[in-house]
């Protein structure tokens, strides 16, 4: 991974104004939401207005851990807040206040850490969870006992195993399809693949919840310095996919995209993607370019091209509402003093 994901969540219910606090044993702090006053100036583009953010969690520690890394989130089936950690551990949050009520450290078959960056909370209430290291998924229990262990092809395991590049592989997870598909974003282009175009790979449930793998679909960031740190459902089956990157002195590139996977290429067949005829990318619309949101007094430790920004990498769909969908995006701070665990409340329109 170029840069560490964060997966935290946000609800609906993160108003404008509201405080939140972020408790735990170590350290505890409480902050405001920092919130657009008028639906003029909380604008970022004809489809997306932001509601605010809070950096109420940044820098802070619950039941002995960090709380920060944070790299997905997801609605639990209770409306509470899952929040992985991608140095192997989960977190329950409040989902008003978003102060932390659970951890649990996460490990492989053999106890050992993960590099966890993709969460799916399934409707029973496990976790299907990425690591970046072989890639993997796998289904935890909520006590973060391993259930299930998905199968992968060889073409997205990690070099010399396969053709993906170490910390390049699955970042973003997300159930569709009612929950009868899983699909899983590779951040960067496999090696053979043209630079830029990302594998996102899906599997289709079978009897007990087991799922297997299914169709492979094509995605081309807007540039190849630009990857895919996360990728979330609707309900109509498109998808809203983040790209992010990053420019030393200069600092992050946070788009946000809607794209349409139904009527793309099943990729799985095919050894390299180089742009050859025939092959029917997923289609995709920009919503927003991040840096052109207000900036409502946010401030950044480091240059950016708006001080809104950072390293965001988690994003969850909270609620839907009057043409509207509530998004929550979350950055990674990767445990950096330069940079922000920094919540941020989207109101996206799609047309």
């Amino acid at each position: 991974m170029r840069l560490r994901t964060v997966l935290a969540t946000v609800t609906a219910g993160l108003a404008a104004a509201t405080c939140l606090s972020a408790a735990g044993p170590a350290t505890a702090t409480t902050t405001t939401i920092t919130a657009a006053n008028t639906t003029t100036n909380s604008a970022c583009s004809p489809s997306v207005s932001i509601g605010g953010f809070s950096d109420a969690l940044d820098k802070t520690a619950f039941g002995g851990y960090f709380v920060g890394n944070l790299s997905a989130l997801a609605v639990d089936k209770d409306g509470s807040l899952a929040a992985l950690a991608d140095r192997s551990y989960l977190f329950d949050l409040d989902a008003k206040t978003l102060a932390p009520k659970k951890v649990v450290g996460l490990a492989d078959e053999n106890g050992a850490a993960l590099d966890s960056e993709g969460l799916a909370v399934d409707r029973d209430g496990t976790r299907l969870i990425t690591s970046e290291t072989e890639p993997s998924v796998r289904r935890y229990s909520a006590d973060g006992r391993i259930l299930d262990r998905l199968p992968v092809p060889s073409s997205l395991l990690v070099s010399p195993a396969g053709r993906a590049t170490s910390n390049q592989t699955f970042e973003g997870l997300t159930l569709l399809n009612g929950g009868r598909t899983l699909l899983a974003a590779m951040e960067d282009a496999i090696s053979g693949d043209t630079p830029g175009t990302v594998r996102f790979q899906t599997w289709r449930r079978t009897r007990g919840d087991h799922f297997e793998l299914s169709a492979q679909y094509a995605y081309r960031t807007d540039d190849p310095s630009l990857g895919v740190p996360e990728v979330q459902a609707l309900p109509d089956g498109r998808l809203l996919v983040l790209e992010r990157g990053f420019t030393s002195g200069v600092g992050n590139t946070v788009r946000l995209f809607l794209a349409d996977p139904r009527h793309a290429t099943d990729t799985r067949g095919i050894e390299n993607l180089t742009g050859q005829t025939g092959v029917r990318l997923i289609r995709k619309t920009l919503l927003t370019d991040i840096a052109t949101c207000p900036s409502l007094g946010a401030t950044a430790r480091q240059p950016q091209p708006n001080p809104l920004l950072d390293n965001i990498e988690g994003m969850v769909v909270t609620g839907h509402a009057k043409g509207r969908y509530q998004v929550l995006l979350v950055s990674d701070d990767n445990q950096n003093a330069a940079q922000t665990t920094r919540f941020y409340r989207l109101s996206v329109r799609v047309g």
